[in-house]
């Protein structure tokens, strides 16, 4: 899992497990494959009540702590600094848990929801998140209109980068190798070869 010289580890959070969200989502696999590509080692992992997890789904607050127990979890393993990716449910969850520890240096978000299942998602921590931020969303995003992602990240503190993917839904239909791409060129160029460079 990962490689032995691996300079950060991840972990991929996935969609809205009462919507049949799992770690097996399309979307999150690939987010997963863009970063081992880099050597990372990578964790995805169930919500409770998600597929085989136990307990039962608790409306984000739980699932903040189960982001929580895997960036420990991550850290307790492997000892390198943390990307954090999370799609949809699972970026506005893993977000709110991921801006305020040390440990996680860089913050990916796909198809971040505004207003999904009667829920209205505020962001309004991000403001004081200064980790560099890749948020990347399709611009027919049904759960996440162009204008209101704008706001959310013109609020969100820098470094931060935003990518609207034309023609894509919220589950980037067609274009998930576009997604991929977007997330190592940033990989890329924000973390992997600033490293290079100081060899």
């Amino acid at each position: 899992m990962g490689e032995e010289n691996a300079s950060h580890a991840a972990i991929v959070c996935h969609p809205h497990p009462l919507y049949g969200g799992t770690m097996h989502n399309k979307v999150v696999f690939n987010a997963m494959k863009a970063l081992s590509g880099f050597g990372f080692p990578v964790l995805r992992f169930n919500f409770r009540g998600a597929g085989l997890s136990e307990g039962k789904h608790d409306e984000g607050r739980g699932e903040i702590e189960d982001v929580r127990a895997a960036i420990e979890w991550l850290d307790e393993s492997f000892a390198l600094p943390i990307i954090f990716a999370g799609f949809s449910f699972g970026a506005a969850t893993g977000l709110r848990a991921s801006c305020t520890d040390k440990r996680v240096v860089g913050l990916i978000s796909l198809g971040t929801p505004v207003s999904a299942e009667g829920r209205i998602y505020s962001y309004s921590f991000l403001a004081e998140c200064e980790k560099p931020k890749l948020f990347i969303s399709g611009s027919r995003d049904q759960y996440g209109p162009v204008a209101n992602l704008e706001k959310i990240v013109s609020l969100a503190a820098e470094p931060k980068t935003f990518l609207l993917v034309e023609e894509a839904d919220h589950f980037f239909e067609g274009k998930i190798p576009i997604m991929r791409t977007a997330i190592e060129e940033w990989v890329r160029t924000t973390f992997v070869s600033p490293a290079l460079q100081r060899r």
